[in-house]
């Protein structure tokens, strides 16, 4: 893959400065498990969506001293990158055997990339926590996230490795990863990225580079889901039941309240500290200023209900919505 120059041609999709957003990519793209193989994770992710910066951030982007210091907006920050930490290691475990199982080398490849950049999201959110004061991170990490670890991700845990490990089965792990945890996760990741630019652009930084990572694991595992129903119509019974139980599973779960919880706090500090965000847009025509606790939060839901009813009407599965 190179340009007239001989240059090594990075994706539009993957490049950092002509990516689309997260919700924007992960709703218009199409990218199969043969578009994106190891030869185009080499030349696409190293040269492209990290330019060389393995902690996914310049060097001199640094957090505002006011989110440094403890307080609303550091609570807050900590609370959320200790939480996505566990969420992409455990992601990552997972992953593992989505890699054992692959009926294919292209979807084997795929899943081997997809289990790295699982690893380096955990790795770079939690090394960030660092520059917020957290100076033990183990003590840290469980202190910050403990309980809604075992609150929100150990039953999402639980479901994933009874359908992997358990039953050995390939492409119910590719639904559950696919649609009933990054497709919901990954809003939250892109109001993230937003929402910390003035308060902690390093963050928001790191944030870009794992939504663009995102923009490809979520497309190409609807591409796999949709080509293995296509080919083995007889599994859509099976596959719609496990997504009805999944997602009956996270309307159970806290995870509202987390989110709330965590807004609350931010919003706090973007109270406080309102003259410096000054007219920042969170999205086009709206002032971060001007936003609330429940519009965030809601504009999130609505982004991750958008996202699944297009993932699962490109899967072929647009009555599980």
């Amino acid at each position: 893959m190179t340009d007239s120059t001989g240059t090594t041609a990075v994706p539009a999709e993957a490049d950092w400065e002509n990516a689309p957003s997260l919700v924007e990519g992960a709703m218009s793209l199409e990218l199969t498990a043969a578009d994106c193989d190891l030869g185009y994770w080499l030349s696409a992710v190293p040269q492209g969506t990290l330019r060389g910066q393995i902690a996914g951030h310049a060097p001199d982007v640094v957090p505002l001293d006011i989110t440094r210091e403890p307080g609303p907006l550091n609570a807050a920050l900590t609370q959320e990158l200790a939480f996505r930490s566990i969420a992409e290691e455990k992601a990552t475990r997972a992953i593992s055997y989505l890699v054992a199982l692959a009926p294919s080398l292209e979807t084997m490849e795929f899943y081997a990339t997809q289990l790295i950049d699982e690893a380096r999201h955990s790795m770079v959110f939690r090394n960030h926590l660092t520059a917020l004061g957290v100076t033990d991170l183990t003590a840290g990490v469980e202190r910050l996230a403990g309980a809604d670890r075992d609150a929100v991700l150990a039953p999402l845990e639980e479901l994933g490795l009874r359908v992997l490990r358990d039953e050995g089965d390939f492409i119910g792990g590719v639904v559950v990863l696919t649609i009933l945890v990054e497709g919901v996760l990954a809003p939250a990741a892109e109001l993230s990225e937003r929402k910390w630019r003035i308060f902690d652009p390093a963050v928001s930084d790191i944030e870009r580079g794992a939504g663009i990572d995102e923009i490809r694991h979520l497309t190409v595992g609807s591409s796999v889901a949709r080509e293995h129903l296509l080919a083995h119509p007889e599994d859509r019974p099976r596959i719609l039941d496990l997504i009805v139980r999944g997602r009956r599973l996270w309307s159970e779960l806290p995870v509202t309240d987390m989110v709330l919880r965590r807004e609350a706090l931010f919003q706090e500090g973007l109270d406080k500290h309102a003259g410096l965000v000054g007219d920042h847009e969170i999205w086009p025509g709206r002032r971060l200023v001007d936003t609330t606790v429940e519009e965030r939060v809601g504009t999130a839901l609505r982004w991750s209900e958008e996202m699944q009813s297009r993932r699962l009407a490109y899967m072929g599965l647009p009555e599980a919505v």
